[in-house]
């Protein structure tokens, strides 16, 4: 299967608010839904100085349907927990939103920048106004993998929307990620069967049945797996994932990012050397650690002056997908800097 959709630019839809503390470097990589009452909300990733991160609110401004702008609505998210905040930088970062009907719930996982690292948060809402801390993300140990992925940094969480088959062939609610095998200061074992040290996405599972009986249940996935790892030239350093994963006729769209370049020192630190670029997979509808298709070459590369020069140039990141009016468009972070928008086209 070649992958049937493309990525249209319509620009730039939400930049740092001059005077905004919150905001003094930079506003990126948002969570996106839309409510109940058919309003359009967007939850980026807010900067203070010294890279201290929040989670904003923001409702989407429209032209003729179109994401053109936002109003913002303060804060939705501060790390006040302290598991989410280290000494000298972090905070709540990157969420990614997903509306689980059949648990009747819009289910938000973030990045806790912390202590030790970047670790997964989760907290839920009925309706985007009313939301639930469900604490961090604590992944069931697994012996045959050889490692307790709580040990490692981990990024990049989404969750399906929708039951697939688990590993043990009940109906599961999905959640990607994605683990870094890097401690500093330490070489750790790679997981067994795992040969590449590179980040990848890895795909983890939570029984239906039991998120029915108690939605925390999410916070306890097992099953873990990797679902995809760098093949091409232009994710060479690392692949992540990106938007939560959508159903379409051909499966599960994914968007994600692949980085190349250069890596200076750890990883941990901000680089000026790498390219960050947004890719595609068609995953399969029942077991989506099956990649039906993929894109051999970027959908968005950075090209306008919003995605090369920012807080970290060369960086086009998508992390959600939103549905209006029966159009979908991607929501990617530009330069660390700004929020784009792209719609996502049928291509074939």
């Amino acid at each position: 299967m070649q992958f049937p959709y493309t990525l249209e630019r319509l620009g730039v839809i939400m930049r740092p608010q001059a005077g905004n503390p919150f905001e003094a470097e930079g506003v990126l990589n948002p969570a996106a839904a839309v409510a109940p009452n058919g309003e359009a909300w967007l939850y980026p990733r807010i900067v203070a100085a010294g890279n201290r991160s929040r989670i904003g609110r923001a409702r989407f401004v429209l032209d003729d349907g179109v994401p053109s702008g936002v109003e913002r609505h303060g804060t939705l998210l501060a790390p006040d927990r302290g598991w989410e905040h280290g000494s000298d930088h972090g905070g709540v970062e990157d969420p990614r939103l997903t509306w689980i009907a059949e648990l009747g719930i819009f289910a938000m996982v973030y990045v806790a920048y912390g202590p030790i690292g970047p670790r997964g948060g989760l907290l839920t809402s009925p309706d985007l106004q009313h939301w639930t801390r469900l604490g961090p993300v604590q992944f069931a140990y697994d012996d045959a993998l050889g490692v307790d992925l709580n040990v490692f940094p981990n990024k990049d969480f989404a969750w399906f929307p929708e039951p697939v088959t688990g590993p043990d062939g009940s109906p599961c609610f999905a959640l990607l990620h994605r683990p870094m095998w890097e401690i500093e200061g330490q070489e750790p074992a790679l997981p067994n069967g795992i040969t590449d040290p590179r980040s990848a996405i890895w795909i983890s599972y939570v029984r239906a049945d039991d998120a029915k009986r108690d939605t925390a249940a999410l916070t306890r996935p097992f099953g873990h797996k990797q679902l995809a790892a760098s093949q091409f030239d232009w994710e060479s350093l690392k692949i992540g994932g990106g938007a939560q994963p959508v159903r379409v006729p051909e499966g599960w769209l994914l968007l994600y990012h692949g980085v190349s370049g250069v890596i200076d020192g750890s990883s941990f630190t901000p680089q000026k050397n790498v390219l960050y670029c947004a890719g595609g997979m068609i995953l399969d509808a029942d077991d989506p650690t099956k990649v039906l298709a993929r894109t051999s070459q970027p959908l968005l590369s950075p090209e306008t002056d919003a995605e090369r020069l920012g807080t970290v140039g060369n960086v086009v990141f998508p992390t959600a997908v939103i549905e209006l009016d029966g159009v979908m468009y991607a929501l990617y972070g530009m330069a660390d800097a700004a929020i784009g928008v792209a719609r996502i086209d049928r291509s074939n």
